[in-house]
């Protein structure tokens, strides 16, 4: 099939934005926008499930086996780097509990026993409990007729939205799985399906979204406002739809390096915190200026995510014959 390159770039944009607000963050300097690349990956993830499903058919057993498989091992495998990290002393602020890091293992929210967080060992998790509760919801929606599924999942995750915020309960499960975030997966999906039924905006019109969604981030990250789902779930759509409307037009080309960082995007979120940690702590020690700093540490953030990649997430998937995501796209 072919892939939609502006869907890898997009994935690409979305984890570089996170590596720059982690290296921001411990390099003394301001990117907190960074963290809506978090947002953009749910958008994304909303449409490659939706075009997959469609284009090529599974049962809702095979949909979750493909999933784990791509997913886990390598989630895995930076988890209990974690672990063992923080059994060394190697990180002195860190909290383990057999219980939280189980929890951790099989994506149940629980608060962290190192600061009372809702998050796992590895904290850039906390979004894969997400995915798993759209992945769940989304297999059981492969048993019902094509019709079904969108409105079905749009129902569920609406209520789940409105439960959340006319109650007021403190249980850890309740309140990640009613944040209005879920939604921006309902979002990627209703773009999957015009993307199919071959509705895009005009060309203008997606350049004019790209346009505005940049714009609002920029304002955001340079105003220093608040922001949440409701603000920057919205401009993560128009940035989804606005790529998508340059690629129905042939103007997204493939370039190799964009292509290998959205290939890596995954194991880029993953393991870019272990190396920004080491560079900021030596940073700190021989006293590097703070910009030297942070560009090193975004730097050895990506490299690390390719590097994983490489020996690890892509020999996994060749082995279980799982193609990334987005390469499984058809255009």
């Amino acid at each position: 099939m072919k892939t939609i390159h502006g869907v890898q770039y997009l994935r690409a944009v979305a984890a570089l934005a996170v590596v720059i607000f982690h290296a921001a963050e411990k390099t003394g300097h301001h990117f907190t926008i960074g963290a809506a690349g978090v947002d953009v990956f749910f958008v994304i993830s909303g449409f490659i499930m939706w075009v997959i499903s469609d284009r090529r058919p599974v049962t809702p057993a095979r949909f979750v086996i493909d999933r784990i498989r791509q997913i886990v091992p390598v989630y895995w495998m930076a988890t209990m780097v974690m672990v063992a990290g923080g059994v060394a002393g190697l990180f002195p602020n860190m909290v383990l509990s057999v219980k939280h890091v189980l929890a951790s293992l099989f994506f149940v929210p629980m608060r962290s026993p190192s600061n009372g967080e809702i998050w796992p060992v590895l904290v850039q998790g906390w979004t894969l409990n997400f995915e798993m509760l759209f992945y769940a919801v989304f297999a059981v929606s492969l048993l019902l007729p094509r019709n079904w599924r969108l409105p079905s999942i749009a129902g569920l995750f609406f209520l789940l939205v409105v439960g959340g915020l006319a109650t007021s309960i403190d249980n850890p499960l309740m309140l990640t799985y009613t944040r209005p975030v879920i939604l921006e997966f309902v979002a990627g999906m209703v773009i999957g399906e015009f993307w199919l039924k071959g509705r895009v905006p005009p060309l203008a019109a997606g350049v004019a979204l790209i346009a505005c969604s940049l714009g609002g981030f920029a304002l955001i990250g340079l105003l220093r406002l608040p922001f949440d789902e409701f603000t920057v779930g919205p401009l993560a759509t128009m940035l989804v739809v606005g790529v998508l409307s340059a690629e129905a037009r042939g103007r997204v080309r493939s370039m190799w390096l964009p292509n290998l960082l959205g290939n890596a995007s995954y194991s880029i979120y993953l393991w870019h915190t272990f190396a920004i940690s080491v560079v900021a702590k030596a940073a700190s020690i021989i006293r590097i200026d703070a910009a030297l700093s942070m560009a090193i540490s975004v730097l050895s953030g990506i490299l690390i995510g390719i590097a994983g990649y490489t020996m690890l997430e892509r020999p996994l998937l060749h082995r279980n014959r799982i193609q990334p995501a987005a390469q499984s796209l058809a255009g």
